[in-house]
């Protein structure tokens, strides 16, 4: 492989995979269409798809899941902005307000999309008088699929990759492509030399893509051997959880708390893994002696 990357170009060495020119974006009709967005879009049409035929399926009425979809999209997409605002503030937003609105260039965190879904279904279910555990297994298979396809957009904007590696999946990024240069860390650099123009990095978006994949798979095989209703969100989320934990912590994007530097993501992911086993197990124990 070449030590000189085209500013467009992507690399997994170990992998003897060398893609040229990956846009960022394309345009119609003069309307610049970022690759980013096409991603998240496709990744939200994909899950619904899967969604309501899970909801078909399992004897539900697949039209309720389209009628939740068209709320679930934009207030999904709102809380995943906020969020993501919200632990960057400093960084990004504080000196330059209109930033905030220009979604199409990224800049979305899952749990706030993840926390106004929830609420999002709550609401729903209330108004619907419908089951909000019942609900909640049918949508986790689909989140998880929006999940691992969304990931993507953080490939093709050469953003949330993880420090220096050489392992069998480390991506070479040109240095001049990276979206936020402070993502470029001093690790990186000590493996820069002159005759190269690129950082070698852990692919955490394909890391995270391949671990919601795989918890999906297992979803899908459980769906009709659960034993309660509410078990597929607490395994879906305690999974996420525990992938989240140790991926969060290779990346060098990291949203922090305000004047702690603790990494919310990766605390958030620990609470949330601690939660949902917590509550798995401690129901599972119960209706082990229910049976007896």
């Amino acid at each position: 492989m070449p030590d000189i990357m085209g500013a467009g170009d992507l690399a997994f060495p170990h992998l003897h995979i060398y893609l040229r020119n990956v846009p960022k974006s394309f345009s119609v009709f003069g309307f610049e269409i970022a690759m980013y967005a096409v991603c998240v879009t496709t990744g939200f049409l994909l899950a619904f798809a899967l969604i309501t035929k899970l909801a078909k399926d399992s004897s539900q009425d697949p039209d309720t899941y389209w009628d939740f979809f068209f709320w679930l999209m934009p207030v999904s997409i709102l809380g995943a902005r906020i969020y993501y605002v919200i632990f960057d503030w400093n960084r990004l937003y504080q000196g330059n307000i209109l930033q905030i609105f220009n979604i199409r260039d990224g800049g979305l965190a899952i749990y706030g999309g993840i926390i106004a879904g929830v609420i999002t279904v709550y609401v729903f279910v209330r108004k619907r008088k419908l089951s909000f555990l019942k609900m909640g297994d049918t949508i986790v298979p689909g989140l998880l699929l929006g999940q691992a396809i969304g990931r993507f957009g953080n490939f093709t904007n050469r953003e949330a990759f993880g420090q220096y590696t050489d392992n069998l999946l480390a991506m070479r990024i040109p240095m001049s492509a990276v979206y936020r240069a402070d993502e470029i860390t001093a690790t990186h650099m000590a493996h820069v030399t002159d005759n190269i123009n690129y950082i070698q990095a852990h692919p955490t978006f394909l890391y995270e893509s391949l671990w919601n994949t795989g918890l999906l798979l297992f979803l899908l095989w459980y769906f009709k051997k659960k034993k309660f209703d509410g078990e597929l969100i607490l395994i879906a989320f305690g999974g996420y959880g525990f992938g989240r934990m140790w991926i969060e912590a290779l990346r060098t994007d990291q949203l922090r708390l305000h004047y702690s530097g603790l990494p919310v993501s990766q605390l958030l992911a620990m609470l949330l893994f601690v939660f949902c086993a917590t509550c798995l197990i401690t129901v599972r124990m119960r209706l082990r002696r229910e049976r007896r």
